[in-house]
């Protein structure tokens, strides 16, 4: 399948209302964030099923917050996290079933020899009384296949599916020729089991031990994935130099990093583009610098026309852009400046778009019509 994305800057669709409130007009909605709480160095969100919210931060500590007190209490037992780089405690998912059985699923960077990988881990998460919880029967599921020093492009999104499958969006750690090797994990769409084990419907199941976990691959620094209504997993990546990507997820596709990218590399040096090598899975081009942290596919009704879009958080644009998906087609339709680096994005049952930004006084902010 073959797809292309037209993004423009979309400067006359928005303009900025005052930058303490983060009230923002453009049509077709107005947007209000009202800030919850504060965090250092937030970096993902996870709604509980009475609506409270577990908020991960960087330096290894993972906060619940009562969104209707606006108050705060930490969740203690988190595994200790390599802090550094990109490095750190990164995101956070409920199990399917997490109202029967407490789970949740954290991944983060952790040391090891060589330097730094990825891993995620599973535990029970008990609340308690005041206000904050523990966390216990902690079991590591999955792991970096290597690990390098650095501290950059973890990724590891993580995403239930609709078949229960657990997806992890696997960076390179910054070593760029991993994403082409079947024989590790990096740079990788990966699809699991609940319990950490190959899916059995993975593409290259049949070839056993770390690739049966792969489901594509050629992906450089994925930071965010979500399913549309149709049930297709789409991914935001962080590319090289002007080289940022949506791109629509088919099982067994390469998506040609670091062989092919429409980006350069930061010193300077030219990447053959996709057309060199039409083998690779074309990749949908974020047409201005972005640096892209987060996305969800929009499902609710609270922003009506908004339905469908996908939404996706901006570091160095200190944005949110607004992607209309028409079939296997993109184009961005709207991009509201906030005032600083965006990173977790999620949305709530009732349709609220709940965002965070990035640094050492992220605030947790949620997004209705104005």
């Amino acid at each position: 399948m073959t797809w292309e994305l037209q993004l423009g800057t979309g400067k006359k669709m928005v303009r900025r209302l005052g930058s303490d409130k983060h009230h923002v007009r453009g049509p077709p909605a107005a947007v209000h964030g009202d800030p919850i709480t504060d965090h250092t160095e937030p970096w993902a969100i996870a709604f509980l099923p009475d609506d409270r919210v577990l908020v991960t931060e960087r330096r290894g500590n993972l906060i619940l917050v009562d969104p209707v007190a606006k108050t705060k209490g930490p969740v203690t037992g988190v595994p200790a996290v390599a802090y550094g780089g990109q490095g750190g405690l990164h995101d956070v998912a409920l199990h399917p079933d997490y109202a029967e059985n407490s789970i949740i699923y954290l991944s983060y960077a952790e040391t090891g020899t060589g330097g730094a990988g990825g891993a995620v881990a599973r535990a029970k998460l008990t609340v308690d009384a005041s206000g904050g919880g523990a966390l216990s029967e902690l079991e590591v599921i999955w792991r970096h296949s290597q690990r390098a020093q650095g501290g950059l492009q973890f990724a590891c999104r993580l995403l239930f599916g609709p078949d229960g499958a657990l997806w992890i969006s696997s960076g390179e750690i910054n070593q760029m020729t991993p994403s082409q090797d079947m024989a590790g994990n990096l740079g990788k769409m990966i699809k699991l089991y609940d319990n950490g084990t190959a899916f059995a419907d993975n593409p290259f199941a049949s070839q056993g031990a770390v690739q049966a976990e792969i489901w594509s691959l050629g992906h450089r620094n994925p930071l965010g994935i979500a399913w549309d209504a149709e049930g297709r997993l789409w991914e935001v990546e962080m590319g090289p130099m002007g080289g940022d990507e949506l791109n629509l997820i088919e099982p067994g596709a390469n998506y040609g990093w670091p062989l092919v990218s429409e980006g350069r590399h930061y010193d300077g040096r030219t990447i053959p583009n996709h057309a060199t090598r039409p083998e690779f899975n074309p990749q949908g081009l974020l047409g201005s610098r972005h640096l892209p942290a987060g996305l969800i596919i929009y499902k609710g009704d609270l922003f009506a026309s908004w339905k469908g879009n996908a939404i996706i958080t901006g570091l160095s644009s200190q944005s949110i852009v607004r992607v209309t998906i028409t079939g296997d087609t993109a184009a961005e339709t709207q991009r509201i400046p906030m005032g600083k680096r965006m990173r977790g994005i999620r949305e709530d049952r009732e349709g609220a778009i709940w965002v965070i930004e990035d640094g050492p006084s992220g605030r947790l902010l949620k997004l209705t019509p104005n």
